[in-house]
């Protein structure tokens, strides 16, 4: 099983906060990252997490659920966000191997799911005037929020007695 990365987030920049800044809760170390540099980020007049609530209708169960958005942000030149932080592999229609494995099954419900709740962000932000944007580990390295990674770590050759390296 996977572990998630999320915890508690201390909003420095109080006024900057739209919402209640004592229960800010990131659920991912990039949704984290970006709390750090919305409020760092002189052009941004104010943001928030998780404040927005949209319904959406789910087509797996037939049922109206609720999307919190992870962030809603204002810049000062008026524009106004709804971001969604994802990995950029959770944006693409999942790769089928074996159709129905669990694995298989839960991915394709995760992507209907997804594309339901951006579907609805998407009809609330144009009927604001706002924009709605997947932010995923491409954005976060160009905007600076995400550090680039190192490149693959070339194997070490192996030592022996018989081979000794100079």
């Amino acid at each position: 099983m996977k572990k998630t990365y999320s915890g508690k987030y201390t909003v420095k920049k109080r006024k900057k906060y739209r919402g209640n800044p004592d229960d800010v809760t990131y659920r991912s170390n990039w949704e984290k990252q970006s709390f750090i540099w919305l409020e760092g980020n002189d052009d941004v007049e104010w943001w928030n997490s998780e404040e927005l609530i949209i319904p959406y209708y789910y087509e797996v169960d037939k049922r109206r659920h609720k999307y919190h958005v992870d962030l809603l942000v204002k810049w000062k030149n008026g524009k106004t966000l709804l971001v969604e932080v994802k990995p950029k592999k959770q944006c693409q229609p999942p790769k089928v191997k074996k159709p129905k494995s669990k694995r298989s099954l839960n991915e394709a419900f995760a992507w209907v799911m997804n594309c339901n709740k951006w579907e609805a962000a998407d009809k609330v932000a144009k009927d604001n005037g706002w924009e709605f944007v997947i932010w995923t580990e491409d954005e976060l390295k160009r905007f600076g929020i995400m550090k680039k990674q190192p490149g693959k770590l070339n194997a070490l050759p192996r030592y022996s007695k018989k081979k000794k390296l100079t």
